[in-house]
């Protein structure tokens, strides 16, 4: 019984999340932030994450035995790509310029839009950010350059962060995000946001430039972890692309 029960369970995750792959926006050309009294750190340049969904840098199989390669699939090319999709026509319905509105610049002001406008710009953003900042075949166990310097000077050690960041990934109540923010004040922070908002949104608590964010959406790791989001967790620290990640930091502080 109980195996009949998670085949279920596995079969409903692989059957929700199907959406039309690809999205119907062509790719933004970024604008300077305008907006008085949003985060001065300069992140809004050529580092932009696009509207439309771009190709998954590595193979479903590649971050085995971390992330499974079904859980893979169906994340990227069902719930992402859903997104993806959603984003480009609640766009349309709203009348978003995309062609001189960065993404980034929409977060900002999110609250100006609809409840599915915010839902499926965060879940787009929030997954162009979260592939990146994965990869095979990792050289770099930890951060390096100014990245390392921040978090030993934030967090005392980076043992002491990762206990903090995977705390803040466990106690997500429900579905969110765990999240590294680098804030207006130029401090490293750990926080989480809850559904697919992120960092740059107006109607977050949890404000600044995202780092790096950890999904702990169940279908992220349902498939192979179960509900032992600990256990994903643990795991997903063996797949970070911490050259990216310290890469893309001292491109955007």
């Amino acid at each position: 019984m109980e195996k009949n029960r998670i085949k279920s369970r596995r079969e409903f995750i692989k059957d929700s999340g199907k959406a039309t792959l690809a999205a119907g926006l062509s790719t933004t050309v970024l604008s300077t932030l305008a907006n008085a009294g949003t985060l001065q750190t300069n992140f809004y340049n050529k580092k932009n994450i696009p509207y439309t969904q771009t190709p998954l840098p590595y193979s479903y199989t590649a971050l085995e035995p971390s992330i499974d390669a079904m859980t893979m699939e169906i994340h990227y090319t069902k719930h992402a790509a859903g997104y993806a999709k959603n984003l480009a026509d609640a766009c349309k319905q709203e009348n978003v310029n995309t062609q001189d509105t960065s993404l980034e610049s929409l977060l900002s002001s999110v609250s100006k839009y609809s409840v599915q406008l915010r839902n499926n710009a965060g879940g787009h953003y929030n997954h162009e950010l979260f592939w990146k900042i994965m990869g095979p075949k990792i050289s770099a166990s930890s951060p390096s350059g100014k990245l390392a310097d921040m978090i030993q000077r934030d967090f005392n050690s980076f043992e002491a962060f990762q206990s903090q960041f995977a705390d803040a990934a466990k106690n997500r109540f429900g579905s969110g995000w765990s999240w590294l923010v680098y804030t207006n004040d130029k401090k490293l922070i750990i926080g989480s946001t809850p559904n697919q908002d992120n960092p740059l949104m107006d109607i977050s608590d949890l404000k600044g430039l995202p780092v790096m964010g950890l999904d702990v959406w169940e279908h992220a790791y349902y498939l192979k972890y179960q509900n032992k989001r600990a256990d994903y967790i643990n795991a997903w620290w063996n797949i970070l692309n911490w050259n990216f990640i310290g890469e893309r930091f001292e491109a955007n502080i």
